[in-house]
């Protein structure tokens, strides 16, 4: 194997490890594994499988799972191993902390942590706030956004119907909050409507108030393009397994003064600088919060998707917008289907719809396009039970479960072309199984499908 030799490290590295990475043609649809997945169907046949479920895990890219495949030899211990290939792997990882920050465009001062998720990476800020810290949050975010702000500084603020009603709900909030730090959190992207909330402005507003912005980005950064600069945020939470990297790693990136000042999110091996007897003295960077043997291919995996991603920018929004309008055309005509909105006029949208169908349970419809069509579809509150809920009841329904389809590299279309025939269909004629419910969901009564043999 050629290596590379880094002239300013004593670390030598594979060439093939390089990062950044060129792992597809400039301006390409980057290919995913299981893109040419066949599923069986109850009827006795199968089909290809139509993934319509790219907003709750997206598949691996091929790029992804080519360079992991690669690594895994020469995997090994990082920080601490003097082997070779602990080299290799250190090098590695903290060559992705570049990666990362060059793809959200981050500021040279900027820290960047691993995570599992963001999930993981929020909760890791909310232990990381300055006492009396007050929180801005809309209550219709993500659980990941909405849920590790606890206490009485926190605000929540229901989402209004138009984005200028948005920015000035933070205003007021802020207007109204204690002296003291103060933390704005906002979605880029709706994971139940896909539309996008109006960052830059929420952020300036913030700024008048002194307030730091944080930014679920779970759903907007494997579509759209990222710029903590541009958007004048202080944080960024990301996750591997939306953005074609399901190897369970995550980021936070942003402000360091925050991260460095708080106690170690865990405490153990790797975030200590020093330990005797009677102290502890704690890493002041990134590793402060990453005590344990880190994950280190999922890292990489992520950092290979984030390379990939970014160089086909053009291509991936072309090929995602121009199925979003065929999918939101054909279910318009769909007898008694309603589509989820958060505001009332047009915004700007990534490729997830979620929507009611009068008189259909939500859970009925997933299972039948499943078993009957071999579409992978999502139904239910989205882990953001107050949205759907509230959503829901804006279109005259109750409850608060809904279908979701969400868009993504995968998506082709005959897959759009499929679920809404399926769903015309469905509503039309019925399903063509009997179904029950089994543990709460719904499945088909005497299911003959045969799971695979590694299961």
């Amino acid at each position: 194997m050629t290596l590379a030799i880094d002239r300013t490290s004593t670390t030598t590295t594979p060439a093939a490890f390089a990062v950044p990475v060129e792992t597809v043609a400039p301006q390409a649809i980057p290919a995913v594994a299981g893109a040419s997945l066949r599923v069986p169907l109850v009827t006795g046949e199968s089909v290809g499988y139509a993934n319509l479920d790219h907003a709750a895990s997206a598949p691996c890219l091929d790029a992804v799972r080519a360079k992991v495949d690669e690594f895994l030899p020469w995997y090994a211990s990082v920080h601490r191993g003097a082997g070779f290939a602990s080299q290799v792997s250190t090098k590695l990882y903290e060559r992705t902390r570049d990666v990362l920050r060059r793809f959200v465009d981050a500021r040279r001062t900027d820290t960047v942590v691993f995570t599992r998720n963001t999930t993981d990476s929020f909760n890791l800020l909310a232990r990381s706030l300055p006492r009396h810290t007050t929180v801005i949050v809309f209550d219709t975010e993500h659980h990941a956004a909405l849920l590790p702000w606890q206490g009485p500084n926190v605000r929540r603020v229901p989402t209004p119907r138009t984005r200028l009603e948005a920015v000035s709900a933070v205003d007021e909030a802020l207007a109204d909050a204690p002296p003291g730090p103060r933390l704005v959190v906002v979605t880029g992207a709706s994971n139940v409507t896909g539309e996008l909330l109006p960052v830059a402005e929420i952020a300036a507003v913030a700024r008048r108030h002194g307030a730091r912005v944080a930014l679920d980005a779970a759903q907007l950064a494997p579509h759209r393009r990222i710029s903590i600069r541009e958007l004048d945020v202080d944080y960024v939470a990301v996750s591997g397994h939306k953005l074609y990297a399901p190897f369970g790693a995550g980021a936070l990136i942003g402000r360091a003064d925050w991260l460095r000042a708080a106690r170690p999110y865990l405490a153990g091996g790797g975030a200590t600088k020093l330990v005797t007897e009677d102290a502890v003295v704690w890493n002041d960077g990134p590793e402060r919060h990453e005590a344990g043997s880190p994950n280190t291919v999922g890292v990489y995996a992520l950092g290979v998707a984030c390379e990939t991603l970014a160089g086909n920018w053009a291509a991936i929004e072309n090929h995602e917008q121009a199925l979003l309008t065929r999918l939101r055309k054909g279910l318009e005509g769909i007898p008694g289907c309603a589509e989820l909105r958060l505001f009332d006029a047009p915004v700007d949208r990534v490729g997830t719809v979620s929507f009611v169908v009068d008189g259909f349970d939500p859970g009925w419809l997933a299972a039948v396009l499943s078993a009957e069509y071999g579409i992978g579809v999502r139904d239910g509150a989205f882990c953001a039970h107050i949205a759907a809920k509230r959503l829901i009841a804006r279109t005259g329904g109750a409850g608060q479960q809904a279908v979701r389809v969400s868009l993504g590299l995968g998506s082709t279309e005959e897959h759009v072309d499929r679920v809404v025939l399926a769903l015309r269909r469905i509503v039309a004629c019925g399903a063509r199984w009997e179904y029950a419910k089994v543990n709460g969901r719904w499945a088909p009564v005497g299911d003959p499908r045969e799971l695979p043999p590694f299961c």
